[in-house]
């Protein structure tokens, strides 16, 4: 019995192949930016997000006449940076910063590339949760879907994640299904939708034009 456990221990580790890094902390090789936001390095190999700063709003000279909508669809258009690679089965962690209500997420699978998330006319009905998977990122804010949730589809277990502080996420993605680890604690998990797709890029989330986040250490470990 012994034996075949240690057997078994060796056919796994020849499975996964080794963590390597899929951001280098020093520039955005391997990646492209997607949306109207600003994504540098900082020394010491943190990834910030910002949105662009200047006339990027559709207002006119003082007193400034727009519909609610036309505010909401410029305030509230994204910007994602996504591997140029895609990715099937495999381990992915991550560590961000955000302030208390920071709204942010990590897309799986997605094969628009956020596409329809991005101004002129964005369509909340086809953002890249709608497509792939979107992992969670709303610190500190108790509600539906949480920080570590797979948005739509499993709520998180809400109390892992720390405020004003570095948070690490490691997602499980495999074809039988997405589990979600927040800070080492198991929160989240799902099947995953028969119709979706299994394979695709990986994506981070600059969540409006009032967003500011920061990511480091993003490392993969791929199955064979």
């Amino acid at each position: 019995m012994k034996r075949i456990a240690v057997l078994s221990l060796f056919a796994a580790a020849a499975f996964a192949q080794s963590w390597r890094p899929l951001f280098n902390g020093r520039d955005l090789e391997g990646w492209e930016v997607k949306g109207d936001g600003m994504w540098n390095v900082l020394a010491g190999g943190t990834l910030i997000a910002q949105a662009v700063s200047g006339p990027k709003a559709p207002f006119g000279p003082w007193p400034v006449q727009l519909t609610d909508k036309q505010y909401l669809q410029w305030r509230q258009t994204q910007s994602w940076l996504y591997t140029k690679a895609e990715f099937a089965d495999f381990d992915l962690h991550v560590e961000y910063l955000s302030a208390k209500g920071g709204n942010s997420g990590i897309s799986l699978r997605d094969s628009t590339r956020g596409k329809y998330a991005i101004a002129p006319e964005p369509d909340y009905d086809k953002t890249p949760a709608h497509w792939g998977y979107e992992i969670q990122i709303y610190n500190g804010i108790k509600t539906k879907y949480p920080s570590g949730s797979i948005y739509l589809f499993a709520p998180a277990e809400f109390g892992h994640e720390k405020e004003n502080d570095w948070n690490a996420l490691d997602i499980e993605s495999r074809a039988s299904g997405i589990r979600v680890k927040l800070n080492g604690h198991a929160v989240a998990s799902h099947a995953g939708d028969p119709a979706r797709p299994k394979t695709g890029p990986i994506g981070l989330q600059l969540h409006d034009r009032f967003s500011t986040m920061m990511f480091r250490e993003i490392k993969i470990r791929e199955l064979k």
